[in-house]
C-alpha cells in the first residue's frame, strides 16, 4: 500500500512538473495574436529595440555625469611605509637619519566656481543627446513595428492562399466525383477521369505549398517577435476587406511630407543633435578663457620616533657657583623649576596635534597648449556643420520615401482595382465553362484551363489587395498615424 502511495506521488510531481514546463506553450496556444498584440510584444522583445534602449539609458547616465561634474569633488588617501637613510621627518619636516615608521591622511577636493559656462553647456548637450537616443528607440520601434505589419500582412495572405487552394481542390474533386460517375456509366471517356486526377495532384500540391509558406511567414514573424520558434503561434485573420484605410485623396505626398519632418522620430533625433553640437561649440569656446576654482585639504600624520611632553616635576638645580673667600657656594634659584619628561607621542595624539587645514581659490589661463583647445573648438563647429547635412540628407531620403510610397500606393490602387474586374471575368468564364462541361460540350482540359485561370486571378487579386493594404498603411505611417489594421 505504502508503496502505491510514493508511486502515485511520484508520478502526480511528474506530471506537475510537465505541466509547469508546457504553461507557456499553452498560453500561446490559447490565444490567436493580433497586429495590436504583436506590435506591443515586439516593442518589448526585440532585441533591435533593446539595443535602442541600452542606448538610451547609456545616455542618461552620461546626463547624470554631466549633472556631477559641477559638483565639488573630494578624495581620501592614506599610507604607511618605513623611512630609513637620512631623508625628512614627516612631522617636523627636518632632516633625520632614524629609521621610523610613518602613516599619513589626506582629504582633498576641487570645486568649480566660474568657468564660462562650459559644464552647463556641457550638460545642455548631454540632455539634448540623451533626447535624441530616446528619439532613436522610438525610430527602431517603428521599424519594428512596420516589418511587423509587413510580416504580419504576409500571413494573412498566406492563410487566404491557403483558403484559395483548398477550394479550388475541392472544386476539382467535385468534378472528378461527378466525371467517375460519368465514365463508369459510359457517358464520358476515360480521359477525362484521368486529366482531372492529375488536376487534383496538382491542387493538393499547391496546397501543401500554400501551407508551407503560410508556416514559413509565421517562422519569419516569430523571429521579429523574438519568440521561441518551438512555441505554438497563430495570429488572428481579420477580413482583408475590414481594414481600415485613409482616402487616397488625404495622403498626397507634400502634405504627408510635412507632417512626417515633426512627428519621425529620425527628425526629432536630428534636431536634437544638432541642439547639442551647438551647446558643444559654447562648452568648447568656454575652454579659451580663464577659469576659476576653489580647493582645499585636510590633512595628518603620525612618526614612530616622534617624542612628545609626558609628564613634569619640580626641581631646584643649582644655577651656579660664586667664590667667597676661597669657599665655593653653590647659588640656587628662589623659586623650583619645573621640567618636563618626555616620551614617544601617542598615535592618535599625533594625528589630532599634526592636523592640518587649507583652504584657497586658484584661477587657470590657458596661454598655449599646443592649440588643442582652439581646434577643438574648430572641430565641433564642423561637427554642427556634418549634422545639419546629415539632417538635410535624411529629410531628403524622407521625401523621396514618402513620394514613392505614395506613387507605389497609387500603383497598388489601380492594380487593385484592375484585379477586380480579372477576377470577374475569370469568374464568369469558369462558370461557364463548367455548365458546357456538365452537358458535355467542353473538353476537360478546356475546363482545368478555366479553373486554373480562376485561381492565377484570385491568387494574384489577393496579393494585389495586400499590397495595396500595405502600401497604404506605409503612407499612414509617414503620416504619423503608427501602424494599425
Amino acid at each position: 500500500m505504502k508503496r502505491c502511495f510514493s508511486y502515485f506521488c511520484f508520478m502526480g510531481k511528474r506530471l506537475l512538473g510537465l505541466l509547469f514546463l508546457l504553461l507557456p506553450a499553452m498560453i500561446f496556444a490559447q490565444e490567436k495574436w493580433d497586429l495590436r498584440r504583436c506590435v506591443d510584444y515586439a516593442m518589448k522583445n526585440n532585441i533591435s529595440v533593446k539595443q535602442a534602449d541600452v542606448q538610451a539609458r547609456i545616455a542618461e547616465i552620461q546626463v547624470l555625469q554631466a549633472k556631477q561634474n559641477k559638483w565639488p569633488t573630494a578624495g581620501f588617501s592614506s599610507n604607511i611605509g618605513l623611512q630609513f637613510g637620512r631623508s625628512i621627518d614627516p612631522t617636523t619636516n627636518l632632516y633625520t637619519n632614524q629609521e621610523l615608521l610613518y602613516n599619513q591622511y589626506q582629504l582633498q577636493g576641487q570645486a568649480p566656481i566660474y568657468s564660462f559656462g562650459r559644464y552647463k553647456n556641457l550638460q545642455s548637450s548631454a540632455e539634448f543627446n540623451a533626447q535624441a537616443a530616446m528619439f532613436d528607440k522610438d525610430r527602431a520601434a517603428n521599424d519594428v513595428a512596420l516589418n511587423v505589419a509587413s510580416y504580419y500582412l504576409q500571413v494573412l495572405a498566406a492563410n487566404e492562399q491557403v483558403n484559395i487552394s483548398e477550394i479550388q481542390a475541392q472544386q476539382t474533386k467535385a468534378q472528378y466525383d461527378i466525371t467517375q460517375k460519368k465514365v463508369l456509366a459510359g457517358a464520358l471517356p476515360e480521359l477525362n477521369l484521368v486529366e482531372l486526377e492529375a488536376q487534383l495532384a496538382t491542387d493538393s500540391s499547391n496546397l501543401i505549398a500554400a501551407k508551407t509558406t503560410l508556416e514559413q511567414n509565421k517562422l519569419l514573424l516569430k523571429a521579429l517577435l523574438n519568440i521561441d520558434m518551438a512555441a505554438p503561434f497563430d495570429v488572428d485573420t481579420p477580413p482583408v476587406d475590414n481594414i481600415p484605410l485613409e482616402p487616397i485623396a488625404e495622403m498626397q505626398p507634400d502634405y504627408v511630407y510635412q507632417l512626417a519632418l515633426n512627428t519621425q522620430p529620425e527628425q526629432k533625433a536630428n534636431d536634437m543633435r544638432i541642439k547639442g553640437a551647438e551647446s558643444v561649440i559654447k562648452a568648447d569656446k568656454a575652454q579659451l578663457y580663464p577659469s576659476l576654482g576653489g580647493f582645499y585639504s585636510l590633512a595628518s600624520t603620525f612618526n614612530s620616533k616622534a617624542q612628545g611632553i609626558t609628564g613634569s616635576y619640580q626641581a631646584n638645580p643649582s644655577i651656579g657657583k660664586v667664590d667667597v673667600n676661597g669657599t665655593i657656594y653653590h647659588v640656587y634659584p628662589n623659586d623650583p623649576l619645573t621640567l618636563n619628561t618626555y616620551g614617544k607621542t601617542k598615535y592618535f595624539d599625533q594625528l589630532n596635534n599634526n592636523f592640518s587645514q587649507s583652504i584657497g581659490i586658484g584661477i587657470n589661463v590657458p596661454i598655449f597648449n599646443n592649440g588643442i583647445y582652439r581646434n577643438t573648438y574648430a572641430r565641433s563647429k564642423l561637427d554642427l556643420e556634418s549634422l545639419k547635412l546629415q539632417r538635410d540628407k535624411s529629410n531628403q531620403t524622407l521625401q523621396s520615401n514618402i513620394y514613392t510610397a505614395y506613387t507605389n500606393a497609387v500603383a497598388a490602387f489601380e492594380k487593385y482595382i484592375a484585379g477586380i474586374k480579372t477576377v470577374s471575368s475569370s469568374q464568369k468564364a469558369y462558370d461557364f465553362a463548367a455548365k458546357r462541361y456538365e452537358v458535355g460540350l467542353l473538353s476537360t482540359i478546356d475546363l482545368i484551363t478555366n479553373q486554373n485561370n480562376l485561381l492565377k486571378a484570385k491568387l494574384q487579386q489577393l496579393a494585389n489587395h495586400y499590397d495595396y493594404v500595405f502600401k497604404m498603411k506605409v503612407l499612414e505611417f509617414y503620416k504619423g498615424q503608427g501602424v494599425k489594421l
